[in-house]
């Protein structure tokens, strides 16, 4: 088996990495992801224990992220993804399942701080409010009108937000996220890889 080409990311122009601010973007597009479908009930969902609309972390920190009815985006470290979409072999015989590495086909972008839900109401129609999406909370939606899955995902009780959308849309996106988030003071960080 031929090894896996060297990954590059969407984003192609380079952005000056500044201090980390009170409002982050990085690109992220590196972190391994898997895209996992499956009947909404039964063994995959029992194994994957995300129902739509929520997310959690496995054991070994992978992020299972319930995107659609039926289909989960799981996000972290290769070794991490690996170990929470192993036990999918063994329930072929049960129920047709496809497991799919997105790692190269979808962009992600994490926005951190508390102005992100500000920076996100000028580029998305979702409510961002605390009762709405709470951490956890997956949705899509359209931002800057690209289809995107966007899931919180707090990190030390600060809000932050993983947005995925296709690769070809990620230049795109991560130009108008940093456009919108410009009048809080946005800092873009240097790129991050799994």
């Amino acid at each position: 088996m031929a090894d896996a080409p060297a990954f590059e990311s969407p984003v192609v122009r380079s952005y000056p990495a500044s201090r980390a601010g009170d409002l982050t973007l990085s690109d992220e597009s590196a972190v391994t992801k898997w895209l996992v479908r499956a009947g909404a009930e039964g063994p995959t969902a029992d194994l994957l224990d995300a129902r739509f609309g929520t997310s959690r972390l496995t054991p070994g920190d992978a992020l299972v992220l319930g995107s659609r009815p039926g289909e989960w985006i799981v996000v972290g470290a290769a070794s991490e993804v690996a170990a929470a979409v192993a036990g999918l072999d063994r329930l072929e015989e049960q129920e047709f399942c496809s497991a799919l590495d997105w790692t190269h086909g979808r962009a992600m972008f994490r926005v951190t701080g508390a102005s992100a839900p500000r920076m996100l109401e000028k580029v998305c129609g979702i409510d961002w409010s605390d009762h709405m999406t709470p951490d956890g909370a997956v949705v899509s939606a359209p931002v800057a009108l690209v289809t995107c899955d966007i899931a919180r995902n707090d990190r030390d009780r600060v809000r932050s937000y993983l947005i995925f959308c296709d690769r070809s849309f990620g230049q795109y996106l991560f130009g108008a996220l940093i456009d919108a988030g410009n009048e809080f003071g946005l800092s873009v960080a240097a790129a991050s890889a799994s």
